[in-house]
């Protein structure tokens, strides 16, 4: 039977992602998933797309929310660390994600010196309010806090091996799955799984894991945060995004690699969870 084989959580948009073996499926996504963001002195959202530095900060965040850390591998850069307690009584100030605007909460200035020190470029941190109200659109619509779109994405093994086995034949190199930024990894342990086949889960609808219940909204459309190799915090090359073009091209012209979801029913996940799909239908492409 399919399986989860990875949780992964991003608390600050565009950061590294933290794994998980348990998480708590909230009706925005796994708890604190991009519940922070960092952006630029005028409010506009910070993306591995401009600032691929950003793929070095690994955050780490307390069960209840209340305490953020930030640091970078290995302290290589001798940054250190950054601990905050997060406050969600700041005022409200404004932030554009992806030309919209939302309000977010600022987290302060010794965060935001820290930011600009280790991205070279005058940044500041904001979370979520807790009453934003945002509202991803897609087959199935539902809240969704500073992701890019809707609050889950998921991607399958076997999806990811096909791409390799894809660009071995063009003479690169594999790719791990840290370039995709998912949520949730499946694969399935027997030839017979819906998981052991690539990009199955374009077609599922609904899908239960744990006590949770996920909802289909959209194809996952690739763009250049791909490109940036998730340990260095550098763009490398055209891989993936050329050998895609070639076999995952979307009637849009993006290429689409995974699935978006949006939360129906939350609940606790955790690492080896039976992924049972409920609901079938036709790839979007």
């Amino acid at each position: 039977m399919a399986r989860v084989t990875d949780l992964i959580c991003y608390p600050v948009k565009g950061c590294a992602g933290t794994p998980v073996s348990d998480a708590v499926l909230t009706p925005a996504g796994l708890a604190h998933d991009r519940g922070f963001m960092v952006i630029s002195e005028d409010g506009v959202f910070r993306t591995q797309r401009r600032d691929p530095r950003l793929a070095l900060i690994r955050p780490a965040i307390s069960a209840d929310g209340s305490r953020l850390t930030l640091g970078t591998a290995d302290d290589a850069d001798g940054h250190g660390a950054v601990r905050l307690d997060v406050t969600t009584s700041a005022p409200r100030r404004d932030v554009d994600l992806f030309g919209d605007t939302y309000q977010g909460i600022d987290q302060g200035d010794d965060v935001a010196a820290w930011l600009s020190e280790v991205l070279g470029t005058p940044s500041r941190l904001v979370r979520v309010p807790p009453e934003h109200d945002r509202i991803a659109e897609g087959l199935v619509s539902g809240p969704s806090g500073y992701a890019d779109s809707s609050a889950v994405h998921l991607l399958s093994v076997a999806s990811l091996d096909l791409l390799n086995r894809r660009m071995a034949e063009r003479g690169a190199p594999p790719l791990p799955m840290d370039r995709f930024r998912p949520n949730i990894v499946v694969d399935g342990h027997e030839d017979d799984d819906w998981a052991a086949v690539p990009h199955a889960e374009d077609r599922a609808r609904r899908l239960t894991i744990g006590g949770a219940e996920l909802g289909y909204a959209k194809l996952a459309v690739r763009c250049a945060v791909t490109l940036v190799a998730q340990e260095a915090g550098v763009r490398q090359g055209p891989e993936p995004l050329r050998t895609l073009a070639g076999y995952r091209r979307a009637a849009s012209g993006g290429v689409v690699f995974g699935a978006k979801f949006s939360v129906i029913t939350p609940g606790k996940l955790s690492a080896d969870d039976e992924v049972a799909v409920t609901e079938w239908g036709d790839a979007e492409r």
